[in-house]
């Protein structure tokens, strides 16, 4: 059996510092939310690398703003926002054409939604499933040539420790006649950007585009502001008691350590399909550590196969999902 992959970066690394001394000049990136949190650390650490970086931003507004920003901070103009919203593939087909051409070497897919109220996107999706997975999905088709035509290149998926819970549930994926539950629904999501991993990599890892999966860790941000206290319970956030349990929460600079050394690291070139978590490949799921890992379900070939059929057919006839 293969030892897993390992670095010298520990879980309390930041993006900085996985990318200190990393030359990404003349390389093109991709970071989805990347206005705020994760996203907002990952383009800057790329950036300041020497990447060219497009944000994709749900306010073009905000976006703009923060492109600014991280120019001023680098002292270069190397990032530049384009509007994007997950929730419509509209919106998704607009972003890719606006993108043209140019090669892409890293496609961070790393904007995401949490435990929100029930609702479905535009296109008929359930909220949470709809931007986690089918927009990134039709993204990542869509952008596939420009992935092809830098090789090597990267996909980075920003994925959750929440999958351990769910698998999809084809018969009612949307949640529109069984009982909502915002933690199901998101875990399903997270399998679901597992599984888009896994089928990623067994259709273009052999062209030299690899995907690998990757967890920030329990991250403060925008993400968790549907949380509420039983979600918390849920999440392992707070004992019965809803006391705050003794686990090290990172700073958005930390959680996108991971996602940055996915994209850039020696030792994960030309290797894909993996689950990483605190700069290291993760271990299979085990009971006495249930915060960690990944369950091997969520990277079955057969499941992969079968929601990449499916997000073929649901993106392009959206309301017949």
């Amino acid at each position: 059996m293969t030892p897993p992959i390992r670095s010298r970066f520990t879980a309390e690394a930041t993006a900085q510092e996985v990318l200190d001394g990393v030359d990404l000049g003349g390389r093109n990136a991709i970071v989805t939310g990347g206005t705020s949190g994760v996203g907002l650390e990952t383009a800057r650490a790329v950036a300041a690398a020497g990447a060219t970086v497009v944000i994709g931003a749900r306010d073009a507004a905000a976006g703009e703003a923060l492109a600014s920003t991280i120019n001023a901070q680098i002292g270069a103009a190397r990032v530049m926002s384009l509007p994007l919203e997950l929730g419509s593939l509209r919106s998704v087909r607009d972003f890719a054409a606006a993108f043209g051409d140019r090669p892409l070497h890293m496609l961070f897919n790393n904007a995401g939604v949490m435990a929100t109220p029930y609702g479905h996107t535009e296109d008929g999706f359930e909220t949470q499933i709809g931007v986690n997975h089918f927009g990134h999905f039709l993204l990542a088709e869509l952008l596939t040539p420009n992935l092809l035509a830098a090789a090597p290149a990267r996909v980075v998926v920003v994925s959750a420790g929440a999958h351990h819970t769910r698998d999809i549930d084809y018969e009612d994926m949307h949640f529109w006649r069984r009982p909502y539950d915002p933690y199901d629904a998101y875990a399903q999501s997270k399998t679901a950007n597992n599984l888009f991993t896994a089928g990623f990599q067994a259709r273009f890892g052999p062209l030299g585009v690899t995907a690998n999966a990757i967890t920030p860790g329990a991250v403060l941000s925008k993400l968790g502001r549907h949380t509420t206290i039983e979600g918390a319970r849920r999440m392992g956030w707070v004992d019965e008691n809803d006391q705050p349990r003794d686990m090290a929460f990172k700073t958005p600079a930390q959680g996108a350590a991971t996602s940055v050394w996915a994209a850039t690291a020696p030792e994960l070139a030309g290797v894909g399909g993996l689950y990483l978590e605190d700069c290291q490949q993760a271990n299979e799921w085990n009971a006495d550590k249930p915060n960690l890992g990944y369950k091997s379900f969520s990277f079955d070939p057969a499941r992969a196969d079968r929601l990449w059929a499916h997000s073929k057919l649901a993106t392009r006839e959206s309301h017949l999902v």
